[in-house]
């Protein structure tokens, strides 16, 4: 990749010049997110002219933001994460199979004729961190916090994964139950039901609401039920130590952060958006 360099952190420097192809990831707030530094280092190792930057989009410029993005020639795609995540599906032209079924996209490819094509690699990504940490969900009774759209993929994928048990808790009830019954309908053999937060009979725990981004946040969870044995895990990356992953280390449970879920589906989003062969 012509003109790339490193920062004192590490990090490839990027020399953007008039035949970079642009990315970007979309989000609400976007101060937070990990997902440029790691592209980078994918775009380096693969010597992509590529950068993918930062836009802090609200709920209500989205539609307005896709409009310009469409007309973007150099554009390439990007990822679209908080809070964006259930609306993109009815902005983008087509979505994938695995999309449609979860009810979300977090990965959309600007086509050469302006559309846009969406995908949903969330679940996949949680999956494979968790694999690769040496956490496989297969066989385990697990918890899952949050019924939104990196929540409703992460749920399918361990449906997928073979676990033994799948228990979702939301703020709000009507949205978990929901949850429910779309996996049950893929998955009638797997048990899956609606909870309270009380998580002292799961195996694993995984957060995917945004609870433990800003300070004062409520836990997703009960915290009187975290105890040793059980496998904690976050899709938030920033803090990289959430209160929950705190709360769960101090009662001797072992803790998986979020940037791995990041790190697990980041060439799969580089590929879709085209940047990768």
């Amino acid at each position: 990749m012509d003109g790339v360099g490193t920062t004192m952190d590490g990090i490839p420097a990027v020399a953007v010049t008039g035949r970079t192809r642009l990315y970007a990831i979309l989000a609400d707030p976007v101060v937070h997110v990990k997902t440029p530094m790691v592209m980078h280092r994918v775009f380096a190792r693969h010597g992509i002219d590529g950068v993918l930057v930062p836009m802090q989009v609200a709920p209500e410029g989205l539609a307005q933001a896709l409009d310009g993005l469409r007309r973007l020639e150099n554009f390439g795609g990007f990822i679209a994460t908080m809070p964006h995540k259930e609306a993109m599906l009815a902005l983008c032209d087509r979505v994938s199979p695995a999309a449609r079924a979860v009810g979300a996209v977090n990965c959309v490819r600007r086509e050469a004729d302006g559309s846009m094509t969406g995908a949903i690699l969330d679940g996949i990504g949680m999956v494979e961190g968790l694999r690769r940490a040496g956490h496989d969900p297969a066989g385990r009774r697990i918890l899952l916090a949050g019924a939104g759209g990196a929540a409703s993929a992460i749920a399918f994928a361990l449906a997928e994964a073979g676990v033994a048990g799948l228990t979702i808790v939301n703020r709000t009830r009507a949205k978990a139950e929901a949850l429910v019954e779309r996996v049950a309908a893929l998955h009638p053999a797997l048990p899956v039901a609606a909870g309270d937060g009380n998580c002292d009979q799961a195996e694993m725990i995984v957060n995917a609401t945004s609870l433990g981004m800003r300070a004062g946040d409520a836990l997703p969870v009960d915290p009187a039920g975290l105890h040793a044995g059980q496998v904690v895990a976050e899709a938030i990356m920033d803090p990289a130590e959430t209160p929950l992953l705190a709360r769960a280390r101090a009662a001797g449970a072992a803790v998986h952060p979020g940037l791995p879920m990041l790190e697990a589906q980041i060439e799969l989003m580089a590929r879709h958006m085209g940047a990768l062969g």
